[in-house]
């Protein structure tokens, strides 16, 4: 891809044609190798264009194995291999992020009773979906001494039994039964004679019931003869078609052959699956056989009179002898001697034969699963599902999504027939549109009426209409309900996928994460795609269907003004909020489609296309009944649930069974019941409810499991029977089965990341099935039961189960344990996606906060694997239903690491994800114990015990959750110049230095516009009456905008005069009028935008303001004018006192303006005369009145002044002190609070009637020059932050951040203990203050003469040293802070550039710009004494000024200068010499604690570690990252082991000294510029001004394959010199040239799979 620019904007061309086609070449080629399997049919390219028919879904992560047996014969063998095999062969599959599933259908009951001759058709369905799923083996075959039951077939083909009944021509007796059993369906094509249900003649057959047990038992028997008598001339009848050649041979073994044969056909001859198959026999030895034939007879065939069946056992024995001659590398023989006829676990011999079974099937199962999932398929690797290691390209999740919303999009509009009309008419719209900038198109209607299919089958259509290659992005919204798609995730895989198809620059890193950069991306991509003539067609399905947040339903992020060549197409509800907010954003613009109600002839249509598609059809009165039912609502849905179930109707099915109903609510009502009769109440609605509960669908054999684990269901299936070994009870799969087949048509398979979960296609299905099951006590139930099912609770334990008719039983269920690591690195997925959910809403809160909000490892694992987006919707939901602060805390800090792990892909190391939560949350553990307090905690102790290096946060440094900061509301850049809010619109309108105009909507936080096409906005104020905003511009122009549509209405061009500042130009709007002015000139206008010329006279020359509708000037300093705008009059009021204005304010509703003069009056002039003058502090910096008009505050200097103005004259009653000059303020609306902001980055709170302050709000960041005050809420922005802070009043006061000093300090240093901070806010500011740390607060001021220069500490002596640009260095005892020592500045009173102490605190290096002077601290008295100066080192003036220097304890300097040269200066010897320079300024030059070492560092990132005993150059690291890497500081470790830096990149790295090989890079989001050692690690003061802790831990030996650039996308070089040698050489070629502004996906893909490892020493 091109690279960005850095401005979050697409390239439009690329930079020569040469470039464009290298590019494309290697984006082709990047599409073949991330294609996979897919990929061999459709390239990469024609996938992202929408072209996917054919493609491939991502390979399958799943083992689905059908396990084939009889019934009784080997359930000693299937029951080891369920108690034994699978949990060992599942513990296997899941350590390779597989998903291990078994289908036994034939465990768990006695015999098959259920009568309707079903259980083949599903045994094979099942056996072929087995194989279509599994990755690897997927069927094993058991078969012992049984044949198994042959059954009638349950279909006969129409030609096929008449010639049957031909052959019987002499047996009427059996023609007629064979007649009364099997019925002609004449709805089949062709017709076909179908067996009927044992039912219909015998009912009492599956009745189970005590009371009919000798009617069931006669049925029994009756039917076991029927079906002997059926079979008996059935296979007579084809004995002799086959003769006379009128059936193959195939068509005649289907009377013979028994279920388990065709199973083994199916599963182990059908497609050649041989190799993907296991086969156990076991045979009795012959002699035994002989010799006792009754005891075996329970294991072998029987006849109907109890005599061995010898025509099963020649046909078991020949298809013994096809699988020995075919199967002989799969096939286990086992030869047992039976005991009892069964086996005998107890028995020695036999518990070694189930022994040996278990083992090889584990062995050769993992073998088989191992060798197929090993396999690399296309040169591509597995995708691991729930591996922390990605592996994937970096498009892989983005081809995979586009692959699965476009084929499902494909295989919908196969269906769709009729809409002909409408579809038509959409298309020429769109074809119409292309060519000129047109409007949203919208396709709305009721739930079922077709929407998506409609959608689809546009897509298709317009693929070929508008333009062989055009670029078609499709999103089906509603395909993974009840999940709902965030809209910052949909915005962002079409933006990639658009970028990435049309070969523009996709969006940048750091705006992944923020809603307003993806906004303004997409919506700056669809011009670039226009421009560059290609076409585009976006079609989003279903937006009622976006989760709620960044308040997607009122579709701010919508655009709604569409380039030429690109469409986009939306469809939603027509009664859904989406649609009421998109009427309201459109208004008359925009074309509505209406999907209404199908017609009788497009049901019609639609009736026999898809009965033609499964080769079915109805007779004439069934149709007519389908159409009357389908004709009261019109819904393509309705006739699709009509149609699932007519597709099952004979010709002869009865009226009253026809399950019609006149609505979907009634048809699904009608199917559950039938469903609830057949299969049972408690089965089916505990299994659909089970699916409609599942967050995320379930895995069939989740199903299965927790189905079992359900009471309610276990009793009703075991009503009537007992379990075959009572004591491990679950669910026998059967059920499921049976029950899965009959819903067939309303379940399907989503598959994720190469897994199948099974969910309901429908939408509406869903919740006409959680409305009739779930019960507000049956819904609670059913999650605690799934919560119990992720957290393991019965995995490997007893559960009681009340059966009918036995006491109390403990049985296991044979659940999997569910343990959130399956291995290193492999997360249990499903227990991330499904367990938050249901605990929640199952009311396990106290689970939810130990096992979920409390677990740093849940946290990290979920964020890692899931995404941090997954996690903060977790604990979003959580914070909503529970009455715990905590989680919201634990919410928000994880918030605030979002961009971060963004810009990483999620992929933050386990270490730097605990220490950044400890950097925020530590504050908060004391007070907020049980979950902020463990989470602590575990990430302490798991950062105690790392096995690699780490820095361990010994303090809150980054920003902390909670506190009165409750909203960032960010625009794209600049700095905000000014505010308007309306509370009755609850908007929030912004103006900000790069020209835009921001509308936010204050009730939910979101931007509404970001309206564009100023220069640098000045001034805005909300219209409330027309719903429209004013902005007026820095260039003179004033806009007038529609707050609604976010459309231009009006622009006046010269309104204000060009170049005006903020504070000069006045903007205000009355009812009849729109005033500019500034001190020399005022412009009004009409509503309408027409001008009003003003008749004033000449000598007017000074405007003071506007009183409603009349302009009020000064002239000749001494004659107050009024013009009245309405009557044109004038009137003139004579000043009792001259003045020279310098401030002025307004009071409209008292009719009053207040002027401050120069010489310090306020000036209280009123309309009617009067006039007052009372004493004011002079040239205030701001002036203005509160809403009542009764307080008039002033900012002057470091003072705010209130002044009572409701009587006659001013009066002053509070004079609010601060520690820096006040920039802005404002009252509260009751007059009971004021609110300031300073240029200290405060806001403070005060109360008015005492002049207490009542809170300090820090955070800003920035000096705060615009305040609003909003509903309990304190509004500020600054001009120099792109950012609009929301502040609560009404916080909790516990969590509260703590304070710090200023950022961006000129100056500061710390205490080695981060007790004390001594800085210097601004260069020009002749004061040092001292911060307490351990209290937030300002403690004392230090006064000095003239602007400081520099800072520098002596911490062991407590020395604050202070170098002034006069030349003079003042030092500071802080024992005895009123006394001073002075160092007089150099005859050529040069400035201070540098400040350097000896690492004894002997000596001081003071730096001039000529020269660098020596001089030795001691005391005398006990007093400090600074003595010299003992030596002076020259510097040219004609180079470049000293930059930075460290003091050696010999009596030796090191420096750098701003053109990057290095020298070391003896002053013993007064000797120099130049050491290796450096490519930039050198910034960074520390010494180690025991003088054998020192840093130098410079802008460009290269490091050299110098030895200096003797003098030789060590090491020399180059690191290059994605941010500017500039070296800002450094210190050594106590030892001299390590040293940290802190860079300009905003990190922290840590070296080791000996190779020079970097050990860890911990990011921390601000720049740090001051660092000293402290203990084991070192305390460093960061840009924000936050202190930072840390304590640095690295084991004694780290391992060779660990890589400290695993989760920062830098590279980093070491050239080490070598041992005992002048030679040197480098040890990494990795490192390459780039600008990081241009970083690109690519590249940091590559800087991803291809990290640096750690250097080894040369």
């Amino acid at each position: 891809m091109k690279p960005s620019d850095g401005n979050n904007r697409l390239q439009r061309r690329h930079r020569d044609q040469k470039e464009a086609g290298e590019q494309e070449e290697a984006d082709s080629k990047e599409v073949d190798e991330m294609a996979g399997e897919g990929g061999q049919s459709s390239g990469l390219q024609d996938i992202l264009r929408g072209y996917c028919d054919g493609a491939q879904r991502t390979k399958s992560n799943m083992i689905r194995v059908f396990v084939s047996s009889t019934f009784t014969d080997m359930s000693g063998e299937r029951k080891a291999l369920l108690e034994r095999a699978y949990p060992e062969v599942q513990s296997f599959c899941r350590s390779l992020g597989l998903v291990f599933e078994v289908v036994d259908l034939n465990w768990g009951i006695q015999n098959i009773l259920f009568g309707d001759h079903e259980d083949c058709e599903i045994s094979l369905q099942e056996i072929q979906s087995c194989k279509r799923v599994s990755a690897g083996p997927a069927f094993v075959g058991l078969l012992g001494n049984r044949y198994g039951h042959r059954a009638l077939p349950h279909f006969i083909p129409e030609k096929q039994f008449e010639i049957l009944l031909s052959k019987l021509n002499k047996n009427p007796e059996g023609v007629q039964q064979l007649q009364e059993w099997f019925l002609k369906d004449n709805n089949s094509v062709p017709p076909t004679y179908i067996l009927q249900p044992v039912t219909a003649r015998y009912p009492h057959y599956s009745d189970l019931r005590p009371e009919v047990e000798k009617l069931h038992d006669n049925d029994l028997l009756s039917w076991r003869f029927t079906e002997s008598q059926l079979l008996k001339l059935l296979r007579t009848a084809a004995t002799e078609a086959e003769d006379a050649g009128d059936i193959t041979a195939e068509q005649k073994q289907l009377f013979y052959s028994s279920v388990t044969e065709r199973e083994f056909h199916e599963g182990f001859w059908r497609n050649g699956c041989k190799s993907s198959a296991l086969l156990f026999v076991r045979e009795i030895p012959r002699q035994r056989i002989k010799e006792r034939p009754k005891r075996l007879a329970k294991l072998m065939d029987l006849t109907l009179d109890g005599l061995l069946d010898a025509e099963a056992q020649e046909l078991l024995t020949g298809l013994k002898s096809r699988l020995y001659d075919t199967s002989k590398k799969v096939l286990n023989l086992h030869c047992v001697e039976l005991s009892k006829g069964r086996i005998d676990p107890k028995r020695k011999e036999h518990a070694e034969y189930l022994d040996n079974i278990c083992q090889q099937f584990v062995t050769q199962m993992t073998t088989q699963i191992g060798v197929e999932v090993g396999s690399v398929d296309g040169g591509r690797k597995r995708k691991i599902w729930g591996s922390t290691e990605k592996e994937e390209e970096e498009y892989d999740w983005l081809v995979e999504e586009v692959r699965q919303h476009s084929t499902m999009a494909s295989e919908l509009s196969k269906g769709v027939n009729g809409r002909d009309g409408l579809l038509g008419k959409i298309s020429v719209t769109l074809w119409e549109s292309t060519t000129a900038n047109h409007g949203l198109l919208v396709i709305h209607g009721a739930a079922g009426m077709g929407k998506t299919t409609l959608v689809c089958k546009l897509a298709q259509e317009m693929q070929g209409v508008l333009e062989a290659k055009v670029v078609l992005v499709i999103r089906l919204l509603a395909a993974n309900h009840p999940h709902r798609p965030n809209i910052n995730h949909v915005l962002h895989s079409i933006c990639l996928q658009v970028c990435l198809a049309c070969g523009l620059a996709p969006p940048p890193l750091l705006s992944v994460s923020s809603h307003l950069e993806l906004q303004h991306f997409f919506k700056t991509m669809l011009e670039d795609v226009s421009q560059e003539g290609q076409t585009l067609l976006i079609i989003l399905d279903s937006l009622e269907q976006l989760a709620d947040e960044h308040q997607a339903h009122k579709l701010h992020w919508l655009p709604t003004d569409i380039p030429p060549n690109v469409h986009l197409l939306v469809s939603m509800d027509t009664t859904s909020e989406a649609f009421a907010n998109l009427r309201l954003k459109l208004g008359a613009a925009g074309c509505l489609f209406e999907v209404d109600h199908l017609s009788r002839d497009e049901g019609e249509q639609i009736i026999e296309s898809y009965l033609k598609a499964f080769q079915r059809t109805l007779t004439r009165q069934q149709k007519e009944a389908m159409l009357q039912n389908f004709k009261a609502t019109g819904s393509p849905l309705h006739l699709k649930l009509l149609l699932s179930t007519a597709k099952r109707w004979t010709s002869f099915t009865p009226p009253s069974e026809l399950l019609l109903g006149s609505s979907i609510q009634e048809v699904m009502s009608c199917r559950l019941l039938k469903l609830e009769d057949k299969h049972g109440k408690k089965l089916v609605g505990g299994a659909l409810g089970y699916i409609v509960s599942a967050r995320r669908g379930l895995l069939e054999a989740e199903l299965r499991d927790v189905m079992s684990l359900d009471d309610d269901i276990i009793c009703e299936v075991y009503r009537y029977s007992l379990p075959p070994t009572p004591s491990l009870i679950r669910l026998p799969p059967i059920l499921w089965a049976r029950l899965k087949w009959d819903l067939n048509d309303q379940l399907e398979e989503r598959w994720t990341d190469g897994v199948a979960v099974i969910a309901f296609r429908s939408r509406l299905l869903s919740e006409i099935v959680k409305a009739r099951y779930l019960t507000p006590e049956r819904r609670g139930r059913t999650h605690r039961i799934l919560a119990e099912y992720f957290l393991g609770c019965w995995s490997g334990k007893l559960k009681p189960a009340s059966l009918p008719g036995l006491t109390l039983l403990l049985s296991d269920r044979k659940v999997p344990p569910q343990p959130l690591w399956f291995a290193a690195g492999l997360a249990n997925v499903r227990k991330l996606q499904e367990l938050p959910h249901h605990l929640l809403h199952a009311g396990l809160w106290e689970e939810l906060r130990q096992e979920v909000v409390g677990s740093a490892e849940w946290l990290y694992c979920k964020s890692r694997v899931c995404g941090v987006s997954s996690l903060i919707s977790d604990l979003d939901q959580c914070s909503r239903y529970m009455d715990c602060s905590e989680t919201r805390l634990v919410h928000d800090a994880l918030v605030l690491m979002k961009p971060s792990l963004d810009v990483l892909s999620g992929h933050m190391d386990q270490s730097l994800f605990y220490s950044e939560l400890l950097a925020r949350l530590s504050s908060l553990s004391s007070t907020f114990k049980s979950v902020i307090g463990q989470i602590c905690s575990q990430c302490d102790d798991w950062l105690q015990s790392c096995l690699e290096p780490v820095l361990i946060p010994k303090s809150s440094f980054l920003q902390q959750p909670g506190g009165a900061l409750q909203h960032t509301l960010t625009t794209q850049h600049g700095g905000v110049l000014c505010l308007d809010i309306s509370v009755a619109l609850q908007l929030l309108v912004t103006g900000s230095a790069d020209g835009m105009v921001a509308v936010w909507d204050l009730s939910d936080r979101q931007l509404v516009h970001a309206l564009q096409g100023h220069a640098a906005v000045v001034s805005v104020k909300i219209i409330e009456s027309s719903t429209h905003c004013l902005s007026l511009a820095a260039d003179g122009s004033l806009k007038r905008w529609s707050l609604k549509s976010g459309q231009e209405l009006h622009c006046i061009q010269e309104a204000g005069p060009a170049g005006s500042a903020p504070s000069s130009v006045q903007l205000q709007v009355s009812e009849l009028f729109v005033y500019t002015w500034t001190w020399t000139q005022v412009k009004v206008w009409r509503p309408d935008g027409s001008e009003i010329q003003l008749c004033s006279s000449e000598d007017a020359s000074l405007i003071l303001g506007v009183l409603g509708d009349y302009v009020v000037f000064l002239s000749d300093s001494n004659r107050f004018k009024t013009f009245d705008l309405v009557t044109g009059t004038q009137t003139v009021i004579k000043l009792t006192r001259s003045l020279t204005p310098v401030k002025a304010a307004v009071a409209p509703k008292q009719g009053k303006v207040f002027v401050v003069s120069e010489d310090g009056f306020l000036h209280q002039i009123s309309r009617s005369g009067s006039q007052n003058v009372t004493k004011f502090p002079p040239h205030p910096s701001l002036v203005s009145v509160s809403e009542d008009e009764k307080i008039l505050y002033a900012g002057c200097e470091r003072t705010l002044s209130l002044f009572n103005i409701s009587g006659v004259s001013a009066e002053s009653f509070l004079d609010l002190q601060h520690d820096d000059v006040v920039l802005s303020a404002c009252v509260s609306s009751d007059c009971r609070h004021v609110v300031s902001g300073a240029a200290d980055q405060l806001i403070r709170v005060w109360s008015v009637t005492t002049g207490l302050l009542l809170d300090v709000l820090c955070g800003c960041n920035a000096p705060v020059t615009s305040l609003l005050l909003y509903k309990g809420f304190v509004v500020s922005a600054s001009s120099a932050a792109a950012s609009v802070l929301l502040w609560s009043l009404k916080y909790d006061t516990h969590h509260q951040p703590p304070a710090h000093i200023p950022a961006g300090s000129a100056h500061s240093v710390i205490t080695k203990n981060g007790d004390q901070v001594f800085y210097v806010h601004h260069r020009s500011q002749r004061e040092v203050m001292i911060w307490n740390n351990r209290t937030g607060s300002l403690s004392e001021r230090l006064a000095v003469s003239a602007e400081v220069s520099c800072l520098e500490l002596a911490q062991h002596k407590r020395l604050l040293l202070c170098g002034l640009a006069s030349g003079t260095v003042l030092i500071y005892p802080l024992t005895l802070p009123q006394e001073t020592l002075c160092i007089p500045p150099p005859e050529s009173l040069s400035p201070v550039l540098c400040l350097a102490v000896s690492s004894q605190e002997k000596h001081l290096a003071v730096a001039y710009k000529d020269s660098v002077c020596l001089f030795e601290i001691t005391t005398r008295d006990d007093f400090p004494t600074v003595e010299g100066p003992l030596g002076r080192a020259m510097l040219s003036v004609l180079r470049s000024p000293l930059s930075s220097m460290a003091l050696l304890p010999d009596r030796r300097l090191l420096y750098g200068t701003d053109c990057g040269k290095v020298k070391l200066h003896d002053f013993s010897t007064a000797a120099s010499s130049d050491l290796q320079p450096h490519r930039s300024r050198v910034t960074c030059v520390a010494s180690s604690n025991w003088g054998t070492h020192a840093l130098v560092g410079s802008q460009d990132a290269t490091q050299r570690l110098w030895a200096l005993k003797p003098v030789v150059l060590d090491h020399t690291m180059e690191y290059k990252g994605l941010f500017f890497e500039g070296v800002l500081c450094a210190s050594f470790s106590e030892s001299d082991q390590f040293v940290f830096t802190g860079s300009q990149d905003r990190t922290i790295k840590v070296w080791d000294v000996a190779s020079g090989n970097l050990l860890y890079v911990q990011y921390v989001y601000s720049p740090v510029v001051r660092m000293v050692t402290f203990r084991n690690g070192f305390v460093a003061l960061s840009l924000e001004g936050s202190v930072i802790q840390e304590a640095f831990r690295c084991p004694e030996h780290i391992d060779p394959a660990y890589n400290p650039l695993r989760n920062i996308r830098a590279q980093y070089r070491v050239t080490s010199r070598e041992k005992h040698s002048d030679g040197q050489q480098s040890c990494m070629s990795h490192l390459q040239d780039f600008n990081p502004a241009q970083i690109n996906l690519n590249l940091v893909s590559m800087l991803r799979t291809k990290p640096s490892s750690s250097c080894i020493l040369l």
